[in-house]
């Protein structure tokens, strides 16, 4: 593709991430973040990132996609690796994994729309987070334990208490981690390495429609209004993303000493 017409591209999927997110990421977790000897901790957490996401909606799906006592029946996340293409229906366990007595529960999971936005998800997440290792092999990075930054942990402390609204803050927490993976992946892509640069663009065109699905989701769970929330969330998110932050993390604030 021609240059222009890709940055026509990114553009146009980046305008409605950048109206949706309060501030842009600092220049000075780029210039850190940039760093050759960086790029381990980086592609360690992204990987982390990636996973976590897609065990966070399969969680949704345990949680609200099926009755405590029928859990049991969902798959774990291995099953969505080989789980071929969407049918429209949403017939997403397939009714081979279902014991007939059982075959409600399938019927239960097919007229959910959260399941099936969420699914989508899952596979694109475990995809990529294949992906992540499949580079790190090649540039001899291991897949080691890395600690957590700070960034889910300050939006979840203010998820409330009870339904529907736990579910509508989860939901808008998760567009707005989201939105930022987008927006970094856009910002960091020019200072990286031709196949990282590639990587990058191709997962922001992949996950760029992710956070208008959870917002969607929020919506509809709701039944009103949710601006209101949607925008306390995004001032305690800017505030993360602004604050000093000890460690690098792929959603972390400030780096220190910058």
């Amino acid at each position: 593709m021609h240059p222009h017409l890709l940055n026509s591209e990114l553009s146009q999927l980046l305008a409605p991430i950048h109206a949706f997110l309060q501030c842009e990421t600092p220049d000075e977790w780029i210039a850190e973040a940039r760093k050759p000897e960086r790029l381990s901790v980086l592609l360690v957490d992204h990987a982390n990132c990636e996973m976590k996401a897609a065990m966070s909606a399969h969680s949704l799906v345990r949680r609200y996609c099926l009755p405590k006592e029928k859990r049991k029946l969902l798959p774990n996340l291995d099953f969505y690796k080989t789980l071929d293409a969407l049918p429209e229906k949403g017939e997403v366990l397939g009714k081979q994994t279902l014991l007939d007595e059982n075959r409600r529960v399938f019927d239960e999971l097919a007229k959910n729309g959260l399941l099936v936005k969420m699914v989508r998800l899952i596979q694109e997440e475990l995809h990529h987070f294949e992906q992540v290792l499949e580079i790190m092999a090649t540039r001899d990075i291991e897949y080691s334990i890395l600690s957590a930054s700070g960034y889910a942990r300050g939006l979840l402390q203010h998820v409330r208490t009870h339904e529907p609204a736990a579910i509508v803050d989860r939901l808008i927490i998760g567009a707005y981690i989201e939105a930022r993976s987008c927006e970094r992946f856009a910002r960091l892509a020019p200072h990286l390495d031709e196949e990282l640069s590639r990587f990058y663009v191709s997962l922001l065109r992949s996950e760029a429609r992710h956070y208008q699905d959870y917002l969607t989701l929020a919506a509809d769970y709701s039944g009103q209004n949710i601006d209101e929330r949607v925008a306390f969330f995004g001032a305690r998110e800017a505030e993360l993303i602004q604050a000093p932050d000890e460690e690098l993390r792929f959603h972390s604030g400030v780096p220190v000493g910058s």
